[in-house]
């Protein structure tokens, strides 16, 4: 896309993101008494939830990630004006449940997190209130999840999460690790005892790994380039002590094909899944993975995306009534990155009859 075209793209999906990414958010519960409460005291069972949410909100444009040296690595906040509006041509805007972060997220960022690396987070301005959003973002998801607002839910937030550690810094563009604060958020105040976290960026999402990496409660996959940063994602690393088997590492390499990435999610992952039965599903959505990416050399299509997010809808169908909460991570290539996530919501909006 030329720049003249970009900008006048951009220029309208700004505007219709500044009047709908400000939609206030739908109510939702934050207790596990309040999802106790939503089970009939006959005991029959509830309908299951349909929809999906739309997580977004203009403040995450605010944040500007500028080195030393004056560059701008490819995050930038046109990846969701991009997204936005593609969402838009597609009719998914009206499609979806729209909401804005609405939960408080430091008590959970704290939680997971070590002090050191939280308060150092908190010195870099705009950026750390907005990090803080996007961890807000995704812990709305899970609420409105369960509090059955919607089925499911994609959160188009920034910055992504998957690589943050604790050393107080930013690493691959990520400051807080959104996933599985997300994944925790669920367990400890929602009651889901089982996630599955599955992360099909094109980079390791190695503070997912680190997070869970003995815990028998979660089980992590994660597809990806092994030999791109951050270097980690050893397919030998399977988890430690209790969580032993549950770290999941597939390593692909450049040029791989719908088929070489698909071939592992029947091979390894779908039966992983069986033997695990989670209660609730969370998704790194990184679309660096697609063909075309700027930091990637995947060559994943959209069909791809779209029967990856089917999979994973059908893994939650099969065993946590349709739970599903959804991370944008990487996708650097503007328009790629906006057709796999358009090709990505469409699915999740997909209903299939029992």
């Amino acid at each position: 896309m030329h720049r003249r075209d970009f900008v006048k793209t951009a220029a309208g999906a700004m505007a219709g993101a500044m009047r709908g990414l400000h939609e206030p958010a739908t109510g939702v519960a934050a207790t596990p008494a309040a999802a106790a409460a939503r089970t009939p005291a006959t005991g029959t069972v509830p309908t299951p939830a349909t929809g999906t949410a739309l997580v977004s909100d203009a403040r995450y444009l605010d944040h500007v990630l500028i080195r030393p040296n004056g560059s701008r690595p490819p995050e930038v906040p046109e990846r969701l004006v991009r997204i936005r509006a593609e969402l838009e041509a597609r009719g998914l805007i009206e499609a979806t449940v729209p909401l804005s972060p609405a939960a408080d997220p430091l008590d959970r960022i704290r939680a997971h997190h070590t002090g050191e690396h939280v308060d150092s987070v908190r010195q870099l301005g705009v950026t750390a209130r907005v990090a803080e959003l996007a961890v807000s973002g995704a812990l709305t998801a899970v609420d409105a999840v369960v509090d059955g607002t919607v089925r499911n839910a994609f959160c188009a937030i920034r910055p992504p999460g998957h690589h943050a550690n604790n050393t107080g810094a930013e690493e691959g563009f990520c400051y807080y690790s959104n996933a599985a604060i997300a994944a925790r958020y669920a367990q400890q105040v929602h009651g889901y005892e089982k996630v599955l976290i599955i992360d099909w960026d094109y980079h390791h999402g190695n503070a997912t790994q680190n997070a869970f990496y003995d815990d028998p409660t979660v089980l992590f996959f994660s597809a990806h380039d092994w030999n791109a940063y951050p270097g980690t994602g050893d397919p030998s690393l399977t988890g430690d002590g209790d969580g032993t088997g549950l770290n999941i590492n597939v390593h692909l390499d450049c040029g791989a094909t719908d088929a070489d990435m698909l071939r592992h999610w029947d091979n390894v992952l779908s039966p992983a899944v069986a033997a695990f039965d989670p209660d609730f599903v969370v998704v790194s959505a990184g679309f660096d993975s697609r063909r075309d990416d700027l930091l990637g050399c995947f060559a994943l299509t959209d069909d791809a995306f779209r029967r990856m997010t089917r999979i994973a809808m059908d893994y939650a169908d099969s065993c946590c009534d349709g739970r599903l909460v959804s991370l944008l991570e990487g996708g650097y290539n503007l328009d790629g990155t906006a057709l796999a996530a358009a090709a990505h919501v469409e699915t999740l909006l997909e209903t299939r009859n029992p």
